[in-house]
């Protein structure tokens, strides 16, 4: 939070309910704001959560909340859900009477703070739903590669729905895209260097400033996130080490370019080779990865890993567990090259690298590779 401030950002928004407190007194004492989520189950759980008395006691304990927390000077607005579904079928009818009787109850306990709720995207059906079904103050948005057509769609919708609106997530494109997948599967990551690069440009090009309804946005991901891979969304590291994305935020905010050096990381190499070009590598041999950097520093520090790669999606979700890194496979390090022992185990892998500079801002990249017994 504190880097936070530092940067010029004023707003953040969490779902963390049990550590409630400390995060207000914290955002407090940092003069931030904070938009506090309300989890709700999906909206297709009608069978096992909103036609059931699960949602009455869920209600009593959103209560308990909203009276215990509703006076701290920090709160900004409760967001009710994060990217439910707002279907017209009347099987739905339950869910909307929960979502709307929640919403009725903060209105009444907490009137000095709105309510919202989110949508992945600009998805009109749930627009028009939550326009005519429901009684939140404002809506928001969760948008990431849609971005490129916001100002477009909230031009074409207006006649029906001019409602304010606040991006509560925004920012690079994620791991859901097809044509970034190589031929088994695996999501090419783009290097830190260059998503600091895209961030910029997304706000620059796409981000509805000039709107009157428009809030205020919110940049994915303040912190360090565990999806997919530990960097693809992450602006920081586990540590709090900051990636050049930070710097760009902090010029976005304050129109004021940050002094921090940050390392210029171009690409990384695997056996001369990209991330898209399929990478298979034969068990128990050894092979060399090197990144490449615009700036030269003798001063660089660098941190290896390499994951096993995690292609379970429960609902098609990625899994929050780390990784699982195999240890004992380095043999030589040299600056920016890499030499290490492939893996016996046949499977989808990952190599990392975590490129720090003297002042502890860092630089990332990663392949993805696949082990063969016999390629």
């Amino acid at each position: 939070m504190k880097q936070l401030q530092e940067a010029g950002g004023n707003t953040i928004r969490v779902w963390d309910t049990l550590n409630l407190a400390s995060i207000l007194d914290s955002a407090q004492a940092n003069h931030l704001a904070v938009i506090v989520g309300l989890p709700l189950p999906p909206s297709e759980s009608i069978d096992n959560f909103y036609n059931t008395p699960k949602a009455d006691l869920y209600r009593k304990k959103i209560t308990g909340i909203v009276e215990r927390f509703k006076n701290h000077p920090a709160l900004l607005a409760w967001c009710l859900g994060n990217e439910l579904s707002f279907p017209y079928k009347p099987k739905y009818n339950s869910f909307y009477k929960v979502f709307n009787g929640m919403v009725d109850m903060i209105h009444k306990k907490d009137p000095r703070h709105p309510v919202t709720t989110t949508i992945m995207a600009f998805q009109k059906k749930n627009i028009i739903s939550i326009k005519l079904r429901t009684k939140i103050d404002f809506l928001s948005f969760n948008i990431f590669g849609s971005i490129q057509t916001l100002k477009q769609d909230l031009e074409d919708f207006k006649w029906f729905w001019d409602g304010p609106f606040l991006l509560t997530e925004w920012g690079i494109e994620g791991p859901w895209i097809a044509e970034d997948q190589n031929a088994w599967g695996a999501y090419i990551e783009n290097t830190s260097t260059k998503k600091a690069e895209q961030y910029l440009s997304n706000y620059q090009k796409y981000m509805p400033v000039n709107n009157p309804r428009f809030l205020g946005s919110m940049v994915f991901y303040w912190g360090q996130k565990q999806e997919l891979t530990p960097t693809w969304f992450s602006l920081f590291d586990e540590n709090g080490a900051e990636t050049e994305a930070v710097k760009v935020m902090q010029y976005i905010w304050t129109g004021k370019k940050s002094t921090k050096k940050v390392p210029m990381l171009r690409y990384m190499l695997l056996n001369e080779k990209g991330g898209k070009d399929n990478i298979i590598l034969k068990a128990d041999t050894v092979t060399k990865s090197r990144v490449y950097f615009d700036n030269t520093d003798t001063t660089l520090t660098f941190k290896w890993k390499i994951l096993e790669e995690d292609w379970f999606k429960p609902n098609g979700i990625f899994s929050n567990k780390k990784p699982k890194e195999i240890n004992n496979l380095i043999i030589r390090q040299r600056g920016a090259e890499l030499s290490f022992k492939v893996p016996d185990k046949e499977g989808p892998y990952r190599i990392l690298v975590y490129v720090y500079n003297k002042s502890g801002a860092f630089a990332t990249a990663n392949t993805p590779f696949y082990v063969l017994k016999k390629p």
